[in-house]
């Protein structure tokens, strides 16, 4: 029998110590699992800052091998703990080729799989491509302790079929490790905008596919860019279960009903009414 769906959100400020990193994190899951707890969720890339706002080779030096030091760390926590535990880091798979990768940890501390980041952004503040290759593993979903989960990552948030695909692997939730803010350079009228359109995009997901959606992400100031954090729960009716502060340190617990899922498809039944015999125009590219 599954444990309880018990979320913990652990947004925090990077450093570029990653000791410093790994001992927020550490703390923000001992307080999550006395607070019944039973998904750890870090932000993206949660052992430093966020070093894609250029084009610089130093950060390839913070890239580790899966199984690695901060795998290894997080299976030994989650097995203490009894937790699942999702984490997003930077993996090197081989020289000079690196993904943005989560990794699954099992309550028992096995590492049950991991996800590479699909899809790669490339805008100002966000150079991504530079670092990371496309995942290749496609959209997956894991069997734990706490049921089965789909794990996503950032930029891959703004793509239904992402999440539809995942869904379709029978996740009961989609989890995003995050890290997303505001670029000094932009308008700070567009703030309020960006950041709505980023939750109400997932509550979307939500909502489409009848199942809940985590996003934890970072906060704090690194370089140009202002993280939001507000990382957030919402059900599988897009309803906002709990949104975290967007400028402080916060892990939140919180408790996700499997009940809501069959609840909501049953309301909304839109799995049923997919007309696959007609989707064939969603593997082209837009335009002539």
């Amino acid at each position: 029998m599954s444990l309880p769906l018990r979320v913990a959100l652990c947004q925090h400020q990077a450093s570029d110590d990653p000791e410093i990193c790994w001992a927020r994190f550490r703390d923000q899951a001992y307080e999550a699992a006395r607070n019944g707890a039973t998904l750890l969720v870090t932000q993206e890339l949660f052992m430093g800052p966020y070093f894609c706002q250029g084009q610089e080779v130093r950060p390839f030096d913070r890239a580790e091998t899966i199984p690695g030091p901060t795998t290894n760390r997080l299976q030994e926590l989650a097995s203490e703990l009894g937790c699942v535990i999702v984490g997003s880091l930077f993996e090197k798979r081989a020289s000079g080729l690196y993904h943005n990768t989560a990794v699954v940890c099992d309550s028992d501390g096995s590492l049950v799989g991991i996800y590479r980041k699909m899809h790669i952004p490339q805008d100002p503040g966000f150079d991504e491509k530079f670092y990371f290759t496309p995942g290749d593993l496609g959209f997956q979903a894991f069997d734990t302790a706490v049921g089965r989960i789909g794990v996503l990552i950032c930029w891959d948030q703004w793509f239904p079929e992402a999440a539809r695909l995942t869904a379709l692997q029978g996740a009961e939730i989609l989890i995003y490790p995050t890290a997303i803010g505001w670029d000094d350079l932009e308008d700070p009228s567009l703030r309020p905008i960006q950041y709505d359109s980023w939750q109400v995009s997932m509550r979307a997901h939500a909502i489409a596919n009848g199942v809940f959606v985590a996003a934890s992400n970072r906060t704090g100031r690194e370089g140009r860019l202002e993280f939001w954090g507000g990382s957030f729960v919402a059900n599988p009716e897009g309803r906002v279960l709990h949104q975290s502060s967007q400028s402080e340190d916060q892990v939140a617990v919180v408790d996700c009903d499997r009940n809501q899922i069959e609840q909501s498809r049953h309301t909304w039944p839109f799995l049923r009414d997919r007309r696959i015999d007609h989707y064939d125009g969603l593997l082209e590219r837009w335009g002539n």
